[in-house]
């Protein structure tokens, strides 16, 4: 009788249609498939491939086979199980079953299910086959399975099985036990850990994102920046968060788009999350940096700091509005904004992940370095393990309180005060790098020159009393430091003076910033300390701009080794990252002792594309297939790819064994570092300290792929 209602109302949908139910049996069987056809480009289908980034397929595919019962009374059922916990890896069956039920039931909810060690009781010849066939599906598939069976009647139906989703601390300890269990080999099980399971291990993270109470307080979405889980009370302006740090406060920094001004705030916060900006946005790059939850281009945010409020845009159109000090929560591995105050648990590090990260160093070969800009950093990325410093970025020590009005006085001072804060800043400096030399003791640091536009250090017009303050240090009105301020604005600063034309036009900086590295190199060696100085000069163009650098950094060197009486090794290379460098590396090869890319910039310059405001138009790009990736994230293989093969190859042509390496954000995408490794043959790659596990296995992954062609 229930079947009779269930047929009765499954027609009822036709009649509201106006359509007649057919009758004919292969009739039924090609609309059936041509329903599984159409929903490839369902909604959620369409979604689902775009989060798990599969791409160019055709459709899908279409399996018909005989249906089996599991309603059929009391010795039938169904049931789906996996043959090991996808939550911690432990090797024992984890399902779910119904007796007397279809295979809906036990998804869709309406009943609940029982726990598939209850089978054993209920069925036990049925639940002894099953975990006979269990073993014999992980033997061959050598993986965790996820499997679908019925039951009809007292015999065992195996209707589906595939490789099972599994979370990060479940991924490493099924990949090291599958190994000892002699399954797979080290190189398979490299294969089955996907960087996002690592990220999950390595950040603090919300702990029940299943769970309705969660998914009730998420408010709203922007880009997933930088993963992580961050709870915090909403502060506005840099002096809010330092003051709740002082306090013991968390704070969720909350801005409209963050500055380099903001550093501070941005350190002392425990997330980010601005209303404009894109993954690769001044916080985007700064928080992966500090491995800071972020989240970017939340568009439903409207941010009045004037008010000290914000007003989200809920998903059902409806506005709330938060007050400065409201407790609110992210999500950077989602991009979601939560209400409230939401549990946060410690990164879940199990004792297998060391030993399955011993097996990635073993297969890997290229080594992996990281961006660091302060001994923090470093010690961190050196746990994290790190074979040195790709990328020490000069200009980020510039910023603390005492170094960043050294630097203003720098320059807008007159000669006097000029030379007066280059002495400071010499000193800040060299301390700085003698303990980033400490903790990087025997490996490669790579101190990229000054590279931004001086403007980025200069005080906001608007920022009155930051303007009082510098006028009364530089013994001037105001008016006159505003007037000075405005005279160094530039129409396109990220194309104007910064990089090597501002080393060339005020060389004063850069010598002060070479005797601080080498004398720092000195000084750790005098310790005890291995150090192994590189000195890096960005935003080449020209060899003659390389050269005219790399004379100065060796007069300099001459002048503080005859001083100290002693010398230290130490190389000149520079930065690939205008096109005209990488079509004439061949000149500067003849000249640097490495290359290294930064391909944040090559992209930027290589596609027209202002990094900072892509996010107003990369959305559609994507959205319409213009673009398959955001090529901020993932490298641009077709165009800015082919001018990093170049370059190798033209280096290389002048010098067999240039050492080239990358530090733009793309070092830490496992993507694009399969093609640095694979395709352009470099020797390294470089990214944010918490993101070094993961290139690492990228980097192994790209090794079994080229070596035996599995892929992740």
């Amino acid at each position: 009788d229930d079947l009779r209602e269930l047929v009765t109302r499954f027609k009822s949908v036709y009649e509201h249609q106006r359509m007649s139910f057919p009758q004919d049996v292969m009739e039924q069987l090609q609309l059936s498939i041509g329903a599984v056809f159409k929903g490839w480009m369902g909604p959620r289908a369409v979604k689902y491939r775009e989060v798990e980034n599969i791409r160019n397929l055709l459709g899908t595919a279409v399996n018909v086979q005989a249906m089996v019962f599991g309603n059929m009374g009391e010795t039938s059922g169904t049931g789906v199980c996996f043959t090991r916990d996808p939550n911690v890896g432990t090797k024992e069956l984890f399902g779910e079953f119904l007796i007397n039920a279809q295979g809906e039931d036990v998804v869709a909810g309406v009943r609940t299910p029982r726990n598939i060690a209850e089978l054993k009781d209920i069925m036990p010849d049925v639940y002894e086959e099953f975990t006979r066939n269990t073993q014999i599906l992980e033997e061959k598939f050598g993986d965790m399975q996820d499997i679908e069976f019925t039951i009809q009647e007292g015999k065992l139906f195996m209707l589906q099985t595939r490789n099972g989703k599994r979370g990060g601390e479940a991924a490493v300890k099924i990949a090291v036990d599958l190994v000892g269990e002699g399954l797979i080999s080290k190189e398979q099980a490299v294969m089955k850990v996907l960087p996002e399971h690592l990220d999950q291990l390595l950040h603090p993270r919300f702990p029940d994102v299943e769970m309705q109470e969660y998914k009730d307080a998420v408010m709203t979405r922007g880009l997933p920046a930088s993963p992580g889980a961050a709870v915090g009370h909403i502060a506005m302006t840099n002096e809010q968060v330092v003051a709740n740090k002082e306090k013991g406060i968390p704070s969720i920094m909350v801005r409209d788009e963050t500055s380099p001004d903001d550093v501070d705030g941005m350190f002392a916060a425990e997330g980010i999350l601005t209303a404009r900006g894109g993954m690769t946005s001044h916080a985007a790059v700064v928080a992966r940096g500090w491995g800071k939850p972020c989240v970017c281009g939340c568009t439903t945010l409207s941010v009045n700091e004037a008010k000290g409020e914000i007003v989200v845009t809920m998903d059902d159109g409806t506005q709330k509005s938060f007050k400065e000090g409201d407790f609110i929560s992210l999500n950077g591995q989602t991009g979601e904004v939560l209400e409230g105050e939401q549990s946060v648990a410690p990164p879940a590090i199990t004792g297998n992940l060391k030993k399955f990260m011993d097996w990635v160093d073993e297969i890997r070969d290229i080594d992996v370095l990281t961006n660091a800009d302060t001994p923090a950093d470093a010690t961190e990325a050196r746990k994290n393990g790190a074979n040195g410093i790709g990328l020490c970025r000069s200009e980020h020590m510039f910023f603390k309180p005492e170094r960043i009005s050294k630097v203003r006085q720098l320059i807008l001072g007159n000669e006097e005060q000029a030379e007066e804060a280059l002495k400071d800043l010499l000193k800040f400096q060299r301390e700085d790098y003698e303990g980033i030399f400490t903790a990087m003791d025997g490996l490669p640091v790579t101190v990229r020159l000054l590279d931004p536009p001086l403007h980025e250090f200069l005080p906001s017009l608007k920022e009155e009393n930051v303007l009082v303050e510098l006028a009364k240090q530089l013994g001037s009105t105001v008016d006159e430091l505003k007037e000075k301020v405005e005279a160094m604005e530039e129409v396109n600063p990220m194309l104007g003076l910064r990089g090597c034309r501002l080393g060339i036009t005020r060389p004063a900086i850069i010598e002060m910033q070479t005797r601080a590295i080498l004398e720092a190199a000195l000084n750790a060696i005098d310790a005890g300390v291995d150090a192994k100085p590189d000195i890096m000069v960005p935003l080449v163009g020209k060899v003659e701009e390389f050269r005219n650098q790399k004379a100065l950094i060796q007069s300099v060197a001459e002048r503080v080794f005859k001083e100290r009486g002693r010398s230290c090794e130490y190389k000149i290379g520079t930065m690939i990252e205008i096109p005209r460098a990488a079509l004439t590396a061949h000149e500067i090869a003849e000249e640097a002792e490495f290359f290294s890319f930064g391909s944040n910039d090559l992209t930027q310059m290589t596609f027209g594309y202002s990094r900072d405001d892509v996010g107003s138009f990369v959305p559609s790009y994507l959205s319409n297939a213009i673009l398959q990736d955001d090529p901020f994230v993932t490298l641009d293989t077709e165009g800015v790819g082919q001018l990093i093969k170049m370059t190798v190859e033209r280096g290389r042509d002048v010098k067999p064994n240039l050492k080239i390496g990358v530090c733009g954000e793309h070092g830490g995408d496992p993507r694009s570092v399969r093609f640095f490794a694979n395709e352009a043959g470099l020797s390294y790659v470089s990214c944010s300290p918490f993101r070094v596990p993961i290139a690492r296995l990228a980097a192994a992954q790209a090794a079994v792929e080229t070596s035996s062609g599995l892929k992740p």
